[in-house]
Order: C-alpha cells, then structure tokens, then sequence
C-alpha cells in the first residue's frame, strides 16, 4: 500500500497549480460557508468539560455589608467609636466618609456546619449550608458609585457598552431550550440602576440579550393567543411576517437587531406552549412553596423569583439572575440595622429554599448558585449609623456547579476595607464562572472593531482554589 503523503510534482508550474486550487477549495469552502444560513442559538461545544449546565445569579444590589454578613472582624469592634489607623490607609469614599470613626458590627457571629464558617445573626437560614459554598471574602473592583459598579458586576466594565455575561455565555453555548430565553432577568418590585444595560448584549448580536420577566402571577405576558385563533392561524401569522422580516433583512444584511427580532417571534411562539408550564408556580406543592417562603408576604416576593429560577434552569435555561433589593435597596448609608435586617429578612429564607431544592433534585451538582452585589460596605461610619461604599474589599460566595465546598478564599485587612489575600477581581470571577461552565475567557472571543474583544477584556485570572 503507497502510504505517500507528497504530491509527485515534476515542475515549479505543476506545484503552484495544484497548491492554488487547494487554496481555491478553501476560499470557496469558505464563501459557501458564509452564505449558509447560521443558527445564531445552536447548541455549541464547551471548550472543556463543565461542571455546570446553568448559573443562578442573587445579585443583591446596593452593596450588603460584608463586615455584618459573612466577615467578622473583632479588630473593628475593639476600635469602635475611633478613627481609622494610618496603617491601613485612607480610600477615597463615595461621600466621602474617609475620616468618619469606625463603626463595629453589633451582630452575633456563630460558626455553622462542619466547615466552621463564619454568619452573622442576620442570615440564620443561609448558615445552614455554608457546607456547600465557597466564600470569596476577598473581591474587590473598580467603581465607586452604582450605576458603574453594577454595570461592571454585569459587563466587567464600569462603562456601559459591554456584553454581560449572560450574553457571552449565551453566545459561547447556545441555547439549551428552544422553547424559552436562555438568558433570563428576575426583579422583584424596581428596575436596577443602569436597567437594560445590566443585561445588554453590547457588541455582540442582539439575540444574546437578557430577556427580564415581570414580577407576580404573569412574569410573562401576551403567552395566550387572541380567543378565536387556532394554532394553525397563528403558525402561519408567524410564517408570513417571518418572510417579509428575510425579505428586509436581505436587502440589510448584518442588521443583528432585525435577526434577533425574527429569532424573537419564533421563541414567542414556542413559549406560548412552553411558557405557561414553566411560570405555572401554583403547580408546586405547598411543601415546597413554603420552603421558599411563598406563605409570608415578606418573603413572598423574592421567594416566588427563587422557585422561578429553579424552574427555569430545571427547563434548560442556562443564566437566570435575580435582583434582590433593585435600584440599589442595600444601599445603607444610614439606618444599617433597619435597612439589612429589612433585605435579610425578604432573602434569607428564599435563598435557603432554593439551595434545599436544588439540592434534593440532584441539580446543584451541575446549578452554579451565586450570591453578592456590586460592592461591600466600609468599616467607618456615614450619618452616625450607616456605612459608606466600599469596592475595595467585600464577599461573594457561590455554591454547587462544581464549587468546592465548605471552605474561604482570601481575606480581607483587620477591620474589613482592603483584601490583602489572594484578591479576587470582578475578572477572575468572570473568568471562574465561564470556566465552571466550560467556556476559556480567552478563547471566547468576538471581532469588534477590528479587535478581538472577550468577556474579561485584558485582564481575568481563575480563582483555581475555588474548583473542586
């Protein structure tokens, strides 16, 4: 058998032959390439093999206190009342609270579950599965304010423009579920500061763009059709716009806003089977619908958005982030103790509920379960009895989708405003996320402006001690 791998070429003219036409084959593999239509939501291949299907985003927004939360710090109470040591630096502040006494935490600390970890009083029912998360008490950021703290929280960028993360890892996998968003926003009774842009598709096409779901009984509107109509009626409604929409859209190619508007009618369509069932939440029992708190009118409202969100990751939806507290509802700068125990009581619970329900399912071995806000709160005071901004250092935590369990991931200084080990930045969470999921933050990447952009722009480092 003649195993040659070389073209037997007599002459310099026989060899650019043949190489052009391979080079022709290429050009022309290519141009047929371009011109198939392409499925902007198919399922595409991780990079590597993920432990998460799907990310549940409990973004708290305002910034919770990391110090009355999840990291005590004795050394802040014992200076209570006194001004800052020069040793541990002096930020500039949001309000400009630099100078202000510190202000130690009145709550009561109790180490929970075989790990130990450390959860204040106000947070009772979330301590009960510190055995399942990672806590990050060392992340910092860029902003000082909300609207580009939130927006980088999403983006990695404090300025509005980027694609979030939802819309990258929507268009890094695809859609999982043809009958619904991939990518899904839940608030409770306001938009977030900055709105859309939160969950805004940026420079990527806009079919990757969050798609936010309404508070209450009916999250989703118009999913019945007009009475009268048939399914075969409406099929060809659909049908016929569609061919007009291909019809402009030829005459406009690379308009992404006209070629998500078409993909959109067609989701709108299939949902209308699909999406009743998935926001039916009556359909649970009331076992369960107590667990999540859907029986106190406290808890009801952010509770409903937890059951919510498990039903759809459970359908195949790969990003749902919830906002608790939206338009900046822990921003504390006075009254801590009234505002905190207001937003720890309405998530406490709730959040609890959903990590014993996706637990007791089987699902969060492959749910990413996410906790945090844009930033933490500093150790001095502001009005006497509230605490200022603090992008410096503050805690996230995360549990399942391939979380290593029950364990810290860096610290913050003495009395909780810098973190001084293994700093964690809005990037190398980003970067951890995606990878949990399967996705390289470098290798994911789309041409703009003559620039290959990636979620983490030029910086982003795994948090390696959080993978299991």
């Amino acid at each position: 058998m003649n195993l040659s791998h070389h073209w037997p070429v007599t002459s310099r003219r026989e060899f650019f032959q043949r190489a052009g036409s391979g080079l022709a084959g290429i050009a022309l593999a290519n141009l047929l390439q371009a011109d198939a239509p392409r499925d902007p939501l198919a399922a595409r291949k991780p990079h590597h093999e993920a432990k998460a299907k799907s990310v549940i985003w409990l973004f708290m927004e305002g910034g919770p206190s990391h110090v009355d939360l999840f990291d005590p710090k004795p050394k802040l109470n014992e200076l209570n009342g006194q001004p800052m040591p020069a040793s541990f630096g002096r930020p500039i502040t949001a309000m400009g609270t630099a100078s202000n006494t510190l202000m130690g935490s009145p709550r009561k600390w109790k180490q929970h579950g075989q790990s130990g970890l450390w959860v204040s009083d106000w947070y009772p029912h979330i301590a009960q599965h510190v055995d399942d998360m990672t806590v990050i008490r060392s992340c910092w950021a860029d902003g000082l304010n909300h609207v580009g703290s939130v927006c980088q929280m999403n983006t990695g960028s404090i300025l509005a423009g980027r694609p979030s993360l939802g819309a990258w890892l929507t268009y890094g996998l695809g859609s999982a579920n043809r009958n619904l968003p991939t990518f899904v926003i839940l608030l409770d009774d306001k938009e977030p500061v900055g709105g859309p842009k939160n969950w805004s598709s940026g420079f990527l096409p806009a079919t990757y763009q969050g798609t936010q779901f309404r508070q209450g009984d009916t999250p989703i509107l118009h999913l019945k059709p007009p009475a009268g109509t048939t399914e075969r009626q409406q099929r060809s409604k659909l049908d016929f716009l569609k061919e007009l929409n291909e019809r402009f859209a030829a005459e406009n190619p690379g308009d992404s806003d006209l070629e998500a508007r078409i993909g959109a009618y067609e989701l709108a369509y299939q949902m209308q089977s699909a999406g009743p069932e998935a926001v039916e939440l009556s359909k649970e029992s009331e076992a369960t619908r107590q667990i999540y708190g859907l029986d106190d009118p406290e808890t009801e409202p952010f509770g409903r958005n937890c059951l919510l969100a498990r039903r759809l990751v459970e359908r195949g939806v790969r990003f749902v982030e919830l906002y608790a507290g939206s338009g900046s509802g822990w921003d504390a700068h006075a009254d801590i103790e009234g505002n905190h125990s207001r937003r720890c009581r309405a998530s406490d619970k709730p959040i609890a509920g959903l990590l014993t329900d996706l637990k007791a399912r089987g699902m969060l071995q492959d749910t990413l379960v996410v906790w945090g806000g844009e930033f933490g709160r500093t150790p001095f005071n502001e009005k006497g009895n509230g605490r200022d901004h603090n992008p410096w250092g503050f805690t996230i935590w995360m549990a399942g989708g391939g979380v290593k369990r029950g364990q810290y991931v860096g610290t913050t200084d003495e009395i909780g405003l810098r973190a001084v080990e293994r700093p964690c930045h809005v990037h190398d969470i980003h970067a951890s996320i995606l990878h949990l999921l399967g996705l390289d933050h470098i290798s994911l990447t789309y041409m703009h402006n003559g620039r290959a952009e990636r979620p983490t722009i030029v910086g982003g480092t795994l948090i390696k001690e959080l993978f299991a």
